[in-house]
């Protein structure tokens, strides 16, 4: 099987980097038993980015390799220990290159060097329960796990970048021109259809430099996909001008020049898009004797068409100057009249639903919610955590789906699913709150750090019964008799004094605080 050496459509799977995943860690240090969360957060996933790289002329490498990835983010560590950036990925592709969604849609037309398209986006990294700690949830038990990144199916659709397009029927005269007037060397020969692919050759008249295409031949139907013509036409689209190379020494019976010109226009419209272009004759093979003199018959009827025609011989390069020159004008009176472009970095996010932060609407398979926020958050849950369920049930609360949900008539027991159809989460609603109930705590709250528990209490005691102690008692001493009372008494005395009683049984006064 033949290898192609020039591939100029290629359909891509793209993958970005997943986000790496928070973790739930508790800092453990000798005398700190409650040293606090210090999860860290994961770290994001790679993106992967089409850049215009000048040295690149082909899609070969993805027609070969048609699956990237980029590189997956870290997981967080305990210690405060965020996880690593995972690597972009850079795919190179030639200038004019285009990116279209399988079903046709241009995404972005690739021009210029550097240009860049962030086509799939990393995954965000998932946070550690540090960066989730607050006021009133100081040690959560639970992290949020990474997003997947972007994956996407992309068609890479090379169109040549060309200032000159030559168009004309199979052995004009297209290569041998291209080779005439620049340093391009194509395979040329005396049979049809000996350019299988597009050629490029730069061309400098005067102190104009430009690039001529060299596309390869055309024959009638080639708009509706007969020869070459199909799959090459587009390399035109991007040309300032045209140039008709046409066979004055044609041996094919019943050909002449103006009859090719007349096919070649007629595919020319049929393909679209180009009836804007400026159009040159360049009249092939006049060093023939035949070809000078079908030439001479046919040069006044095509001026008088007003086109600009050159009798030209790009064997023997009679013409050739002349021509290089109109082409030169041509391209920078097109030069002259675009504006000039800056080149930036072009970054393709997906798209959010339309409207607010989240849409509603009931379905057959029950509620169904979609946003981007909330998709995002069903997908960062670790669903094998109550806490971590508890934490976006109280998410979505404060976003306003559940009062939306109420509001349309949802009632307990009912689905909801969050999500794309093809990807979503089921849920059994259960509202938070009653129809004007109050709500009493928030759900994924944790309770340990509540100034109601009984450690909590019993610290505040004996901080408001430190005043009340005898000169020599401790802090020890004041927490010994709040928690036994009917065997060291009251506190209004002082421990060891002729007043105690039970001065003898008094245990010895130690340092260490058990309240602490």
């Amino acid at each position: 099987m033949a290898v192609p050496t020039f591939v100029d459509r290629v359909a891509l799977h793209i993958a970005a980097g997943r986000g790496g995943n928070g973790v739930a860690s508790v800092h453990r240090e000798k005398f700190k038993p409650l040293g606090g969360p210090d999860g860290g957060n994961g770290g994001p996933g790679g993106s992967v980015i089409l850049r215009v790289d000048p040295d690149v002329t082909t899609l070969l490498d993805y027609h070969h390799s048609p699956k990237r990835r980029a590189e997956h983010g870290g997981h967080g560590a305990g210690g405060r220990r965020n996880g690593t950036h995972g690597d972009d990925l850079v795919l190179p592709v030639p200038d004019g290159t285009v990116v279209k969604q399988p079903d046709g849609a241009v995404i972005a037309d690739l021009v210029g060097a550097g240009t860049e398209l962030v086509i799939a986006q990393g995954g965000r990294g998932g946070l550690g329960n540090a960066a989730l700690a607050s006021a009133t949830r100081k040690a959560p038990g639970f992290a949020l796990l990474g997003e997947p990144g972007d994956e996407i199916e992309v068609v890479l659709e090379l169109k040549v970048v060309a200032d000159i397009g030559l168009v004309g029927f199979p052995s004009a005269g297209k290569s041998s021109l291209i080779a005439a007037i620049s340093r391009a060397r194509p395979k040329i020969a005396d049979y049809p259809f000996t350019t299988l692919v597009p050629n490029l050759g730069v061309v400098t008249a005067g102190d104009t430099t430009f690039t001529v295409a060299d596309v390869p031949g055309l024959i009638e139907g080639a708009a509706e996909g007969r020869g070459l013509g199909h799959d090459f036409l587009r390399h035109i689209e991007r040309c300032a001008a045209l140039v008709h190379v046409l066979d004055t020494a044609t041996l094919e019976p019943g050909r002449n020049p103006v009859d090719d010109l007349e096919v070649i226009e007629a595919e020319l419209a049929r393909y679209g898009g180009l009836d804007d272009r400026p159009r040159l004759v360049a009249l092939n093979k006049v060093d023939v004797p035949d070809g000078r003199d079908i030439s001479g018959m046919v040069v006044d009827e095509l001026r008088g068409r007003g086109l600009q025609v050159f009798e030209i011989s790009a064997a023997s390069g009679e013409g050739t100057r002349e021509l290089t020159y109109a082409m030169a004008e041509i391209v920078l009176a097109a030069r002259a009249e675009k504006a000039a472009e800056v080149v930036e970095r072009i970054v393709l996010r997906p798209k959010g639903v339309d409207g607010d932060e989240f849409t509603v609407r009931k379905t057959g398979a029950g509620w169904r919610v979609r946003g981007v926020k909330p998709e995002r958050w069903v997908r960062q849950t670790d669903f094998s955590n109550d806490e971590a369920v508890g934490f976006l049930a109280d998410r979505l609360n404060r976003l306003g789906v559940e009062t939306k949900l109420l509001e349309l008539g949802a009632e307990e027991g009912d689905a909801v699913l969050i999500g794309h159809p093809d990807d979503s989460v089921v849920f059994d609603f259960k509202p938070g709150i009653d129809a004007g109930a109050e709500n009493l705590s928030r759900r994924g709250q944790d309770e340990r750090f509540q100034e109601d528990r009984p450690a909590a209490r019993r610290r505040r005691d004996i901080q408001e019964s430190m005043p009340e102690r005898g000169e020599t008692e401790t802090r020890a001493d004041v927490a010994r008799r709040l928690d036994q009372p009917e065997k060291y008494g009251p506190l209004a005395y002082e421990i060891g004094s002729d007043d105690d009683p039970d001065a003898s049984d008094v245990p010895a006064r130690r340092e260490e605080d058990p309240g602490e």
